[in-house]
């Protein structure tokens, strides 16, 4: 298993939160009391402002600190590892071919498809907390808070370029088995860590556990002091989730049982899938391998490689915090799928011309170096990375999220199965053409996202039965009334007016 992207699904370099553990406990604690003094404007329509107009800390710290735990979950090492630069690896397995590096990458993968059809059924009958963070996330900034999952994949991609900079030098197996064992220790904490995480509130609610829901809602939200809108998000999860327990059955073949939920999943499915076309992969996988195309050697490729990590992960924290929830889902999108395609049109261009192993033009290989990272830490960083996460999370009902968000990962890492395998041989057989492919596949991402995907920004989750086509009762948030069923409907009644007055 390499330095995991089996994330989200989730993403990341796990550290225990314990009051007696290292330097980030320490760091854990001084980011909740700095959350908890921070004064910003109150939003009254709002999940995670309080009366006061202070920021909800426990919403903060709940998402910050599952994110730190994700950090290095991603698959950054390998691109190291597969590189001509780990001599030690490739002359311990005998020269692998293209074939056998397509194959050690996407067995990774191929991993990763069955872990994450696993989660679809587990979410549903243990918990969220794998997909937590879409559903403590407010509307105002689910795209900060779900997109932070992108940012600590850039950082576990960054954590492992630099592991496997230094591992470079060694020349021994430890080369390559250090890079490789040391994703063990994030995966235990990983595991450890969810223990220390709140259900649901929507979960629990499910289960029937309104009141432990209840108090979820109440800590996420930091006091008591902004009754009237916790009681209205509270009533607006029971009414719907109760609801469709009444109303609907969940089964596989809810994601086609309507033409609202066939779009919903044909629109999950279609951002992972030109994620992966967009031809990120590539790059995160072989990126020593694009870099010695245009004649660089030696240890600087992989110093290249950690810098463009570097920048990566500075340009999504910034979009995600000032741009993502400003702009929307869908105009980022468009403008990744076409700035990427003219970078890789570009970069076609110079190896073309300039490229090869021995190229020593040394303009053209900066302006190689350059479109490459601009392709990655900019285009992509602002688009498909993050947006693709919070996109698919977003758009499926209550009863079929987990089950939903399942699948569209699952078409995630088959695609990208298919991709990891191809591209050694690609880019040995096609050289600066197999770029050419992906100008194609850019193209095309930008036009689907275009004709097909709908704008979802400032909803609630509950809310995206109205985006969708698909709305069966009013919701509580619109109407400012706690009771919107006027039917039988005698549970969540209860449930909503016991905690009417907590």
């Amino acid at each position: 298993m390499v330095l995991g992207r089996c994330r989200k699904e989730v993403a990341g370099v796990e550290f225990l939160v314990h009051p007696s553990t290292s330097a980030f406990s320490q760091y854990a604690h001084r980011l909740r009391v700095a959350c908890d003094e921070e004064e910003l404007s109150p939003n009254p329509h709002s999940q995670l402002y309080n009366s006061t107009g202070s920021i909800s800390s426990r919403v903060l710290y709940e998402d910050v600190i599952e994110r730190l735990r994700e950090r290095s979950r991603d698959s950054g090492i390998i691109g190291s590892v597969v590189s001509k630069e780990f001599d030690q690896f490739h002359e311990y397995f005998d020269q692998p071919n293209d074939d056998i590096i397509g194959a050690i990458v996407s067995t990774f993968a191929g991993g990763c498809f069955f872990g994450a059809a696993a989660a679809g059924w587990l979410a549903n009958s243990i918990g969220r907390k794998r997909t937590v963070q879409s559903e403590i996330a407010p509307p105002h900034m689910r795209g900060l808070l779900t997109g932070l999952t992108q940012w600590m994949i850039g950082l576990g991609f960054l954590a492992a370029n630099w592991v496997g900079y230094g591992c470079q030098f060694l020349k021994n197996d430890g080369q390559w088995r250090i890079p490789l064992a040391i994703q063990i220790i994030p995966a235990i904490l990983l595991l450890l860590g969810m223990f220390v995480l709140p259900f649901s509130p929507r979960w629990l609610i499910a289960q029937g556990r309104e009141d432990e829901a209840w108090a979820v809602v109440q800590r996420l939200h930091g006091n008591l002091k902004n009754e009237e809108f916790t009681k209205l998000e509270f009533a607006e999860m029971v009414e719907q989730i109760k609801y469709e327990k009444a109303n609907y059955q969940t089964k596989f073949s809810d994601l086609w049982a309507s033409k609202a939920m066939i779009r919903r999943t044909l629109t999950g499915m279609a951002v992972q899938i030109c994620c992966q076309f967009t031809g990120i992969n590539v790059s995160a996988y072989f990126q020593p391998t694009l870099y010695r195309a245009l004649g660089l050697s030696g240890p600087k490729v992989l110093m290249i490689t950690g810098i463009n990590g570097a920048l990566g992960v500075i340009v999504t924290g910034v979009f995600i915090t000032f741009i993502l929830d400003r702009v929307g889902r869908k105009p980022p999108l468009i403008f990744g799928a076409f700035g990427m395609a003219v970078c890789l049109a570009i970069e076609a261009a110079i190896n073309a011309k300039w490229g090869g192993e021995h190229s020593t033009n040394r303009a053209a290989q900066q302006a190689g170096i350059a479109f490459i990272i601009i392709f990655g830490s900019l285009f992509f960083s602002t688009s498909f990375g993050p947006v693709s996460w919070v996109y698919q999370s977003e758009i499926f009902p209550m009863r079929i999220r987990a089950l939903g968000t399942a699948v569209c990962t699952c078409a995630n890492w088959a695609t990208n199965v298919l991709i990891s395998q191809v591209s050694p041989i690609g880019m040995t057989k096609l050289g600066y053409r197999f770029y050419i492919v992906f100008v194609v596949t850019n193209i095309l991402n930008g036009l689907i996202v275009i004709a097909f995907f709908p704008e979802t920004k400032g909803k609630s989750l509950e809310e995206m039965d109205e985006v969708f086509g698909d709305q069966a009762i009013p919701h509580a948030l619109e109407t400012k009334a706690a009771h919107n069923i006027h039917d039988d409907h005698s549970s969540e009644k209860a449930a909503v007016k016991e905690h009417e007055t907590v």
